[in-house]
């Protein structure tokens, strides 16, 4: 006789195992177990995702229903800091309790006030913008203000506008390109340039105030010879491309500053199609830091974003503001909160020839 197969019994419930999943004491995973306070919102969702990999069920008394739909606009998934932002903001809402709602503007796809009107009619309790309208200098800010007017919180990254009555987080674009063409200049390169995005947009035109205050610095040149450095192209591969050719050709570059690692990228391949050596004949500094950069050829120098202090500042401005709404007063006002960069120094950078 063939017995049936025995369904297999799930391994017992250890704190042990839950805390080194978590990286936290098994104190603080009987806390949250038991639903007690004094956790970090953060450090509760460790717990639970820790629970989640090793296979099991939430107790009941943790799943808890949803405060609310947080509406995540974000401009495309191609670029990979944006997938990085996306992530950690949703793992922020879902532990102050909220569901996230990721809304992506594809070519062709639905604009931004279109995603809006989505998130409006699905009667979201806020929404996040991560490099929208907001940071283009040349879009109407009214419609920010309409959608303040109509009882919606909502907080705004990597962009700025004077006329926005809303919290603003951004990285201190300034102060990267400054960090980039200092280290540069401690190579021995003097011939450097500057790929970054349309001058509209205000991350753009904050990096090249930056890289022209870092010339007059380093070097005492003035802002029209500073400014004959910068090349202001499409963001990405091909507009790094296209920025790169022009400082090699026109103004013989032995170094580039790029607004975003897949710039950088576009500047190596460029280089590359010129028969230089990087970085023995060009050194490439990028933005962002983004996931597996460092896995580039060579590994790419670049100006590390504060990604997870930016992502969870802007969490924490959205629920003041959902919260000071719901008590029927508002305390947060027009503020940026500006988060300093780190340079990150790689493969991509080198002395200068000769």
């Amino acid at each position: 006789m063939t017995l049936p197969d025995t369904p297999a019994t799930p391994a017992p419930l250890r704190l042990a195992d839950i805390a080194t999943q978590a990286q936290v004491s098994e104190a603080t995973v009987s806390r949250v177990l038991n639903g007690r306070a004094g956790v970090a919102a953060s450090t509760r969702q460790r717990v639970l995702a820790a629970l989640d990999v090793l296979g099991h069920a939430r107790p009941v008394r943790l799943r808890r229903r949803s405060a609310g739909l947080v509406g995540l606009v974000i401009p495309e998934l191609t670029n990979p800091i944006f997938p990085a932002f996306a992530q950690i903001i949703e793992q922020s809402l879902a532990g102050h309790g909220y569901t996230p709602v990721l809304c992506t503007q594809l070519p062709g796809g639905a604009t931004e006030d279109e995603l809006v009107e989505q998130l409006e009619e699905r009667g979201v309790t806020g929404i996040v913008f991560l490099s929208g309208l907001h940071a283009d200098s040349r879009a109407d800010p009214a419609r920010y203000t309409r959608l303040a007017s109509r009882g919606v919180p909502f907080v705004l990254i990597n962009g700025y506008h004077p006329g926005i009555d809303a919290p603003f987080v951004s990285p201190d674009d300034g102060a990267a390109a400054r960090m980039a063409v200092r280290h540069l200049a401690e190579l021995g390169h003097e011939r450097i340039g500057l790929a970054v995005g349309p001058a509209r947009y205000v991350p753009s035109r904050r990096k090249a105030e930056g890289f022209a205050a870092a010339l007059a610095e380093s070097f005492g040149l003035s802002r029209g010879q500073a400014e004959r450095r910068v090349r202001h192209t499409l963001f990405g591969v091909e507009g790094g491309h296209a920025a790169a050719a022009a400082l090699l050709d026109d103004e013989g570059c032995t170094g580039i500053v790029c607004g975003s690692d897949l710039m950088a990228l576009g500047v190596v391949r460029a280089a590359r199609q010129r028969g230089l050596e990087v970085p023995g004949a060009l050194s490439v500094v990028g933005f962002d830091d983004s996931p597996l950069i460092a896995f580039t050829d060579p590994p790419l120098t670049t100006v590390r974003q504060p990604v997870q202090a930016m992502a969870t500042a802007a969490v924490g401005a959205l629920i003041e503001e959902i919260h000071d709404r719901a008590r029927g007063h508002r305390t947060t006002r027009h503020t940026e909160f500006v988060f300093r960069p780190e340079l990150v120094v790689r493969g991509s950078t080198g002395p200068v020839r000769g």
